[in-house]
């Protein structure tokens, strides 16, 4: 702690607490205001990082914050006006849209400090559509978790630049270290996957739900047969879209790929998991927000074969740390794998090299949680620091 911050307690909130990047940067940064001598507290609905929120000595409460329901949000304000009594709360930090309604009128009432962040575009259709996201424009300080989200937030919503602040999500460079992944570790996931020896391995980490582009990456691979490799689709089935894992199976059974792309699911050790593999690939449809699988990849030294739109092309040094593709152009993705699958062992070496310097410069867990307690300290006219 530092011994020279005053005291001060930062509220965050957010649907829930699963495996996502809002969940995990929401966790990183209760950390980091531990660490800088605050106090953290997040309220969600649960989840399997509550473990880890606790263990990085925040205070979670559990309310109903995910309901979209008007009569449990409205409840959400009293609520939450009690968390901010309670904890003595100087900010309050809203990161999804059904929350930050209720979080907006209870920091209100209680004369507290409002800072959102966008994390995704959010889809927009009819007016009521476009005021019910626009709840997010409404912090002192609205942080963009790419330029990419910002010149959304500043297009569509026009969020004045001086309250705009862009801030990358930022991976853990001690977790996401090649030195400390092991090849026991590797062996093992491995053997747990039940990989042939020596075929190279395409990766596609992302949860199964199909905006991801799984499918897109099997037409691609239909343009590879003359290449010896497996394609390895890793994440979980996301809720509510239990059935596509089916319809995956069906597609790889259907184009004559069994053998040739496989659905592992769930991984714990995603570090080893990005060292196992030759390439990996994000191939989403629609545009992400950041798409953190990018830098992750490049910290463990992999080339990366990426969508060129949304977060990625300021994330990927295109033709040197990886190849941008056209959205949905399986050909172009098929290229782009070839050529990462045909780099030497000199040239991956020094993209291993470059793409490891690369996230260390820009999208570094350390810069993410200092640039954010420094919107905290612009909000409440202090220093804060991480250490």
């Amino acid at each position: 702690m530092a011994a020279d911050s005053p005291s001060w307690t930062v509220l965050q909130v957010l649907p829930r607490l699963e495996s996502g990047g809002v969940e995990r940067t929401t966790v990183d940064i209760a950390e980091a205001v531990v660490q800088a001598g605050g106090k953290a507290v997040v309220v969600s609905e649960g989840g399997p990082l509550e473990v880890e929120l606790k263990r990085a000595g925040a205070i979670h409460e559990r309310l109903p914050v995910a309901s979209k329901n008007p009569l449990v949000m409205r409840a959400n304000v009293k609520r939450l006006g009690g968390v901010i009594k309670r904890h003595d709360v100087d900010i309050v930090h809203a990161r999804s849209r059904a929350p930050a309604w209720s979080a907006y009128y209870a920091a209100k009432r209680c004369e507290c400090p409002f800072v959102t962040t966008f994390h995704g575009s959010y889809s927009r259709g009819a007016p009521l559509k476009q005021s019910y996201n626009a709840i997010m424009t409404k912090g002192e300080r609205v942080i963009a978790n790419s330029d990419y989200i910002a010149q959304h937030v500043q297009k569509v919503y026009g969020v004045e630049r001086e309250r705009l602040r862009v801030i990358p999500r930022g991976v853990d460079l001690q977790r996401f270290d090649p030195d400390q992944v092991s090849v026991a570790r590797v062996i093992h996931l491995a053997e747990k996957w039940q990989l042939p020896d020596g075929v190279p391995v395409v990766m596609l980490p992302g949860r199964l739900t199909r905006w991801k582009g799984q499918e897109l990456l099997l037409d691609a691979l239909t343009h590879l047969a003359d290449l010896d490799l497996l394609v390895a689709f890793v994440g979980a089935e996301q809720a509510g879209h239990a059935g596509f894992r089916e319809e995956l199976e069906q597609a790889i059974r259907s184009k004559g790929l069994l053998g040739r792309a496989m659905i592992m699911g769930h991984c714990d050790d995603m570090p080893a998991a990005y060292r196992l593999a030759d390439v990996v690939v994000s191939a989403s449809t629609d545009p992400e927000a950041f798409g953190r699988v990018i830098s992750e990849a490049q910290a463990l030294g992999r080339p990366v074969v990426a969508a060129n739109h949304g977060g990625a092309p300021a994330q990927l040094l295109d033709g040197h740390t990886g190849k941008l593709f056209p959205p949905g152009d399986a050909r172009a993705l098929a290229e782009g794998v070839r050529w990462a699958l045909g780099l030497t062992a000199e040239q991956r070496d020094i993209l291993a090299l470059d793409g490891l310097a690369h996230v260390r410069i820009s999208y570094s867990k350390a810069q993410m949680c200092a640039r954010t307690l420094a919107v905290y300290g612009e909000v409440l006219g202090r220093e804060l620091t991480c250490f």
